[in-house]
């Protein structure tokens, strides 16, 4: 079999026909695993994916002179800015009992989703020589991806708590509930990285368009302001809308968490149907498109 598989990819010409079904005993070099079998070997390379994404994350800035402080560093200046923008000029502020906090609580989390889009449309083409020299599952890269953007949030979170205490927030063990707020936002972000994977493979401006449409997002996902006062004089269904965005719902529970913020059990039930349901679709989505990645 090892043999098979070596001469399937030695020259393409001599490769079988997708349409001619290899010799008994043997599987077809490339072919799409079940959904049961390709889960399972996803599984057994977990460590992999571990190491890998460590790797990765520490790479990504071995060319900066501040090396990983600017996974905090980034955050910090993204919150002075719209701190200055939306905060003193365009007086979103309003209405929101400790800005600052409430802020920067909508940077760092929301940051995880923007991070993650990105990278995630990236995962493919941005490994295309490990997807063609080797035969694994490649629902790796988008994991490993996604796992990156998380160990970049937990490692902001270090710098978040003392802006939460300096700012008079005092600690809680409310503050547990961010564990599952952030276990099922990164089940969205993972579903969302396995969708933009397979598009990022087949349309290589993806990662061009995808920082525009994450910017659009964030503003629609009251990430510096209350969607509760902005909502007010303005149709029900702007509500409606705005609240039952995902960037807005795992906010939402972040804030809860963090700040005492109020939210009902229908922005639990939101967050669980949303990381859930976008986690399996994106996996079955990417995985269908299996067979196709080694061809980019």
């Amino acid at each position: 079999m090892t043999r098979f598989t070596r001469l399937a990819h030695a020259d393409p010409l001599d490769a079988p026909s997708p349409d001619v079904p290899p010799a008994p005993g043997l599987q077809r070099a490339g072919a799409r695993l079940p959904v049961e079998e390709y889960s399972r070997r996803l599984w057994q390379r977990r460590w992999f994916v571990v190491a890998y994404a460590t790797a990765s994350n520490s790479v990504g800035y071995e060319r900066s002179f501040l090396g990983q402080a600017w996974q905090v560093l980034t955050p910090l200046l993204n919150i002075a800015v719209y701190y200055l923008i939306f905060g003193l000029l365009l007086h979103t502020n309003r209405g929101v009992p400790n800005y600052i906090a409430f802020l920067s609580v909508g940077v760092f989390l929301f940051s995880f989703c923007q991070s993650a889009l990105v990278a995630g449309s990236k995962a493919i083409t941005g490994n295309i020589g490990l997807v063609r020299a080797l035969q694994f599952p490649r629902a790796v890269l988008p994991v490993s991806t996604t796992l990156v953007s998380l160990l970049q949030l937990l490692f902001s979170l270090i710098v978040l708590v003392p802006i939460l205490l300096i700012s008079g927030v005092a600690p809680s063990l409310r503050w547990l509930q961010i564990v599952p707020a952030i276990a099922l936002q990164t089940l969205f972000c993972l579903g969302l990285s396995f969708t933009v994977a397979r598009i990022g493979s087949r349309i290589p401006d993806t990662t061009q368009l995808l920082p525009f449409v994450s910017r659009v997002w964030m503003y629609g996902s009251g990430v510096m302001y209350s969607v509760q006062v902005f909502a007010q004089g303005h149709p029900s269904w702007v509500s409606t809308v705005l609240t039952n965005n995902p960037g807005y719902v795992y906010l939402a529970l972040a804030r809860h968490a963090l700040l005492g913020v109020p939210v009902t059990a229908m922005t639990w039930l939101a967050a669980l149907a949303w990381g859930v349901g976008t986690v399996v679709l994106g996996y079955l989505y990417f995985w269908r498109g299996e067979e196709g990645y080694g061809n980019v």
